[in-house]
């Protein structure tokens, strides 16, 4: 009898094949959709058999399997990893980072006679939180242009990086800007907001699999890892080498920022569990 998954005229999502797709973006990806989330991956799903003009699930799943080309499997990815971000999302723990963690950062590094500090926003979506950070960078720090900053950004999810990229936001993306840098550090265009040609230039995108060591270990000499509400979606295998390759990116005394329901402490012993001001944060040792 043929496998319910093999049932080729109708766009029915089993069990079984469930099992499938998640497996196989799991391989790849490194993030794991528990079987609550299959209504989630199957309205995904049909959205790119629709446009493919497939009317069979099983079909499009034999598609990614066995296509030489990666490109509709990445567009697969793209659908199912849209995440909501915006400006200044989190200012409680943006806050900390500005007013306790940089300065401290940035006293260590005037001893050292230091002038460089990178900061690596992984799983950047959209853009809002790089762009954030380097609003707070130019606010933050007495004579910015005399400091050689970075931020790379990056995603897997290359949608996200095209609109990011772009840098031009609705006004629900900048509702929680301040309205004093809402007007420094943007151009308003009709009914949205562009970030302005100086926040825009400390930030280098690019896309990365966080899955993908190689392509991690050439990220190096990060002071700050952000990647907030991004290792919810791994599984402890995942978010244990997700971890370990943070920790060859950073500096010693570097600092990694997650999401409050994240911990590092379960995972890796690697880092020190520090708590600065109201925030936990996790350092990699000097």
């Amino acid at each position: 009898m043929q496998p319910p998954e093999e049932i080729g005229d109708e766009m029915v999502l089993s069990d079984e094949l469930y099992a499938k797709f998640v497996k196989m973006v799991y391989k790849a990806t490194g993030i794991y959709y528990e079987h609550n989330k299959k209504y989630y991956v199957q309205k995904r799903i049909e959205k790119r058999a629709e446009k493919l003009g497939i009317d069979s699930i099983h079909d499009y799943y034999r598609i990614l399997k066995f296509s030489k080309d990666s490109t509709e499997f990445d567009k697969l990815i793209n659908d199912l990893t849209v995440n909501e971000t915006y400006f200044f999302r989190d200012y409680p723990q943006l806050r900390n980072f500005a007013e306790e963690v940089l300065p401290m950062v940035v006293r260590r590094k005037n001893m050292n006679n230091d002038r460089t500090i990178k900061i690596w926003s992984a799983a950047c979506s959209t853009g809002e939180e790089p762009y954030t950070l380097s609003i707070i960078l130019q606010e933050m720090l007495d004579e910015p242009e005399k400091w050689n900053l970075r931020i790379v950004a990056s995603d897997i999810n290359t949608d996200v990086l095209h609109t990011a990229k772009n840098g031009l936001y609705e006004y629900r993306s900048v509702r929680d800007v301040p309205p004093e840098y809402l007007e420094k550090y943007f151009t308003k265009k009709h009914e949205s907001y562009l970030v302005k040609l100086g926040v825009k230039k400390l930030v280098h995108f690019m896309k990365i699999n966080l899955m993908d060591s190689v392509a991690v270990s050439d990220i190096t000499g990060c002071d700050f890892i952000f990647c907030r509400n991004c290792l919810i979606y791994f599984d402890d295998e995942s978010r244990k080498t997700v971890l370990s390759d943070f920790y060859r990116s950073l500096n010693p005394g570097g600092i990694i920022y997650l999401g409050h329901s994240e911990s590092v402490g379960r995972i890796s012993s690697a880092y020190r569990m520090q708590r600065i001001g109201d925030t936990i944060v996790y350092s990699k040792p000097k």
